[in-house]
């Protein structure tokens, strides 16, 4: 169900996966940003999360959410670990923007591009869907793309489709224009950002399972 709803900072919001109509993963974050332009949202160590019942256990064995699609399944929850990221999404994008610290240290580890559908808002925070292909950028600007047999598995299975594609194609190049020009959002312009010392890992809110 999509939203015109817009979040203030501190707020707890879902960022859920929507595939084919049904859940399949779903994030609690909080909002520290929320303007047309910007979106940026936390994931705090200790936050509620859920994902499809056997999906985590099974990325060990190459297990991956299109294995799921023709199959009946449940959703089990677990509980964020390690890491703070920081999630930047900006409208009309097929990727999301991450940035990972190491929680304890604050050590940065590096931006994590996340190539997913544009979002959309819905009544408890934003919903996409993953597209497998990652891009990891390293501190130094130094990157690598991720994942590229998952996404090759989710095109010959036909769960990702051909339009999709070519906009990943588009936004990679764009990705790589801005890294090479040190553009925002790979600028560290939040680099220096913490979250609000009163801010504490959220739960999954009420109702966060509707669409």
């Amino acid at each position: 169900m999509s939203s015109t709803k817009t979040w203030k900072p501190g707020d707890i919001v879902v960022v859920r996966g929507i595939f084919n109509g049904h859940i399949c993963h779903a994030q609690s974050v909080i909002v520290a940003k929320d303007t047309p332009e910007e979106i940026a949202l936390i994931l705090l160590p200790g936050s509620e999360c859920v994902d499809l019942e056997g999906y985590l256990k099974g990325k060990q064995n190459s297990k991956r959410r299109w294995d799921f699609k023709d199959k009946p399944f449940k959703l089990e929850k677990y509980i964020w670990h390690t890491n703070r990221l920081l999630l930047l999404i900006e409208p009309e994008n097929y990727y999301s923007t991450i940035y990972f610290w190491q929680n304890d240290t604050n050590e940065f580890l590096c931006y994590y591009i996340n190539f997913q559908i544009p979002f959309q808002r819905s009544h408890i925070g934003f919903d996409t869907l993953d597209l497998e292909l990652d891009m990891i950028i390293n501190p130094d600007n130094s990157w690598k793309i991720k994942d590229v047999d998952d996404y090759q598995k989710g095109i010959e299975n036909g769960t990702i489709l051909y339009e999709w594609i070519q906009e990943i194609e588009a936004a990679k190049n764009k990705v790589l224009g801005k890294l090479a020009d040190k553009q925002y959002p790979l600028d560290g312009f939040w680099l220096n950002w913490r979250p609000d010392s009163n801010w504490s890992a959220p739960k999954l809110p009420a109702n966060w399972d509707r669409i």
